[in-house]
């Protein structure tokens, strides 16, 4: 089953006025502000709250020299933001993250994060530049809040859940750390950026760099580094990738807008080297594998893990059958259901899955989906539960576009409420086709709960008393 991906409807926003004067552009590519239904100030409690728990799960590196270097790179690029643009509630920092993958990230209202591996990866202060003045454009045309206005598409609606606005706002490792901290374990947000949203974050971002004094072919190289590895890694691709999908033609249309830009002032990049060498002398950095295993050295029960990390094996090898052996998962006070213990645990930006091992991961860099079960809450336009259904189904059509109904739908019960299943059908990125069930029903305040289960249909023998156990030990406990 593919993931669905970021649904971007396109707006009649304005134009935004970007700023034209000193070193600025003098043809640049005028970008619009997506729709959104949050106020910055919104964006601000949602980006403090997760920087917090990222601070808290994550390995961060304090060292005067480094701090004062990426506070200074990150102020330099936030100066050559368009003024507009940058409100007045903002809160922004820039905090070295002592981790090995390539990655950075920017939270809603201002709080970014920079993996070492990203200093590590660069040859040049304007490669990390780029990336950063990336990652503050998507604040700045607040994308991560954007995702969750996107309500038009059912997948997407998790903003609802209790009113929260807390919990998982990252994706990939990241947003795995964060996500117990949610009611759901999930979160009010989704920050896998669609490919429209990447494509303005590059544009912007090369905008800046011109501003700041950084040529943007800068950070067309540096993409060109970061895909490098991805098609030398065997297949896992870095988590950056798997949160900024490549738009197509990116350094093509990256080194067309520095065409058109001005750069200003050359930016003192002096202290590039330096930095680099006070990383040499630290001990080496930690990869998101050690992190998990610091949390779990026992190695026991499977525990919340990023959707996409490599602790689920590699899709295509072989599953093994469920455990006859259960243990008890939770979803904050949402739902508790009792799942194979051999199965493991992911929180992703949307959802929780329970897998066995080789049933999630990376095929060709797609993220696929092909054995287990998925649990999720939706925010439905519609108080009648088959119109509710029938919406959800339209969501996951929209990236599976073969999907199919494999029979007749079916009234039943989930946890004593009155609730639909569904059976489908759709072609197994394994080859062939998986069988689907959807399983609605609604929570008491109106949002509509659902899990579901996919397997090949050559292995739906082997998996149906899991599935049938899983769906009788379901027990909705949200407060009625």
């Amino acid at each position: 089953m593919a993931i669905p991906g970021a649904f971007v409807r396109r707006t009649a926003a304005a134009l935004l006025a970007l700023s034209m004067s000193g070193a600025a552009a003098v043809a640049q590519t005028a970008i619009k502000l997506p729709k959104n239904k949050f106020t910055p100030e919104q964006d601000v409690q949602i980006g403090r709250e997760a920087a917090a728990e990222v601070r808290k799960q994550y390995p961060i590196i304090r060292d005067e020299e480094i701090d004062k270097y990426l506070t200074t790179l990150g102020n330099r690029l936030v100066a050559a933001a368009p003024p507009e643009l940058k409100q007045p509630v903002y809160e922004f920092s820039f905090t070295l993250v002592d981790l090995k993958e390539i990655n950075a990230f920017a939270l809603p209202g201002g709080p970014m994060f920079v993996h070492r591996g990203m200093f590590e990866a660069a040859a040049s202060e304007g490669e990390v530049a780029g990336v950063m003045a990336h990652e503050l454009s998507h604040v700045l045309l607040r994308h991560g809040t954007a995702n969750e206005t996107k309500a038009e598409n059912p997948w997407l609606q998790l903003g609802q859940i209790a009113g929260q606005l807390g919990g998982a706002v990252v994706g990939g490792a990241v947003g795995s750390a964060i996500a117990q901290s949610g009611q759901f374990g999930l979160g009010a947000l989704m920050l896998r950026y669609s490919r429209d949203f990447e494509k303005q974050a590059d544009l912007m971002g090369a905008q800046i760099m011109a501003r700041a004094g950084y040529d943007p072919r800068a950070l067309a190289h540096m993409f060109q580094t970061i895909e490098a590895q991805a098609a030398t890694s065997g297949g896992s691709s870095p988590q950056w990738l798997s949160d900024h999908p490549n738009p197509g033609n990116r350094t093509e249309y990256i080194n067309k807008e520095a065409d058109a830009l001005r750069i200003g002032t050359p930016a003192d990049d002096s202290g590039f080297r330096s930095i680099k060498t006070a990383f040499a002398s630290l001990p080496p950095a930690k990869t998101m594998g050690d992190v998990a295993r610091a949390k779990n050295p026992s190695g026991g029960e499977p525990g919340l893990t990023a959707a996409g990390a490599n602790a689920t094996g590699m899709p295509g090898q072989p599953v093994p059958a469920p455990s006859t052996e259960y243990r008890t998962i939770t979803g904050g006070g949402i739902f508790q259901a009792s799942v194979p213990s051999n199965w493991i645990t992911l929180a992703s930006k949307s959802t929780i899955r329970v897998v066995p091992q080789n049933g999630y991961g990376q095929i060709n860099g797609e993220s696929v989906f092909s054995h287990g079960i998925e649990f999720g809450v939706t925010t439905p336009g519609s108080r009648n539960l088959q119109e509710a259904t029938t919406a959800l189904l339209n969501g996951v059509a929209q990236s599976n576009p073969n999907l199919r109904l494999a029979g007749e739908q079916q009234a039943l019960r989930i946890s004593q409420r009155t609730a639909i299943g569904t059976p489908l059908v759709n072609p197994s990125p394994l080859g062939g086709r998986e069988r689907i069930a959807l399983y609605t029903t609604f929570l008491a305040n109106g949002a509509l709960f659902y899990y579901l289960t996919v397997v090949p249909e050559g292995e739906a023998a082997t998996f149906q008393d899991a599935f049938r156990h899983i769906g009788d030990s379901i027990r909705l406990t949200d407060a009625r």
